[in-house]
């Protein structure tokens, strides 16, 4: 089934390699979701919990917090005494996510005073790679330390086909290079997020658009020499081959995205 724009495709991929960290090295965890199902932010909120329960304490980095919003979020982080608390007030009205599945994850961080990172790009920012480029959002080390002035052919190929797929096959040819180089803008952000807080380990909660191996945040991050591990939640009819592990979960019941989808108009 494909996803419109606030549902990432989950698309068959290319098999991803398996690097495997050294013993001692912190672990970078990835843990993906498809934003509308319930089943599995629940399956997920017990994998993490699990994983505390066992002594991980790691920090936990939220594709739906800005990296402008952190300031915000650790406030709430110390003033709040539940995750309700800390969304109303770190959450912007219109954010477009269903906050009750995230709360789980963010009572998890309170309850082990673990800390909370605000991972993603801006929609703002996201908008001017889209119009101007890697550098119009992006500080100028970060686009060398990521080599994004020479992006691999395959993996912009592979973005621009989810985000033609995204878009139900309808938006302008013109915006679709543009549109997954926003797309790579936020995997490289989210990657810098874990990669700068990795000392003692760090989960990414993140779609599984931004999860998957071959293209997405563990591309970037295993480019810069790290070696994350990444875990897709996957519904029956998606592909498992760009994930380190998968767990399958039901089918979420939701209206065709495609039907009466108006793509944005190209710029010009």
């Amino acid at each position: 089934m494909r996803h419109a724009v606030l549902f990432p495709a989950l698309l068959t991929a290319l098999a991803a390699c398996t690097h495997a960290a050294p013993a001692s090295a912190p672990r970078m965890l990835l843990l993906g979701e498809v934003h509308d199902n319930a089943d599995g932010h629940a399956a997920r909120a017990a994998l993490l919990r699990k994983e505390l329960e066992a002594g991980w304490r790691p920090a936990i980095a939220m594709e739906q917090f800005d990296t402008s919003q952190q300031p915000a979020l650790d406030t709430a982080m110390a003033e709040c005494g539940d995750a309700a608390c800390v969304v109303a007030r770190v959450a912007p009205a219109k954010a477009g996510w269903t906050w009750t599945h995230y709360q789980p994850v963010i009572a998890l961080a309170l309850q082990y005073k673990l800390p909370l990172l605000a991972a993603n790009l801006s929609r703002a920012d996201a908008s001017r790679v889209v119009k101007e480029g890697f550098a119009a959002a992006l500080p100028a080390e970060l686009i060398a330390r990521y080599r994004l002035d020479a992006l691999p052919a395959d993996v912009l190929a592979a973005q621009e086909a989810e985000v033609r797929d995204s878009h139900c096959g309808a938006l302008p040819e013109t915006l679709v290079s543009p549109m997954a180089k926003a797309q790579i803008a936020r995997d490289v952000v989210m990657a810098e997020t874990m990669r700068t807080h990795a000392a003692s380990g760090v989960v990414l909660i993140a779609g599984n658009g931004h999860v998957r191996g071959d293209i997405a945040v563990p591309f970037w991050l295993r480019r810069d020499g790290m070696a994350p591990r990444a875990v897709g939640f996957l519904e029956p009819t998606s592909s498992p081959t760009a994930f380190d592990e998968v767990h399958r979960i039901p089918a979420a019941q939701r209206p065709d995205p495609c039907a009466g989808f108006k793509a944005p108009k190209a710029a010009g």
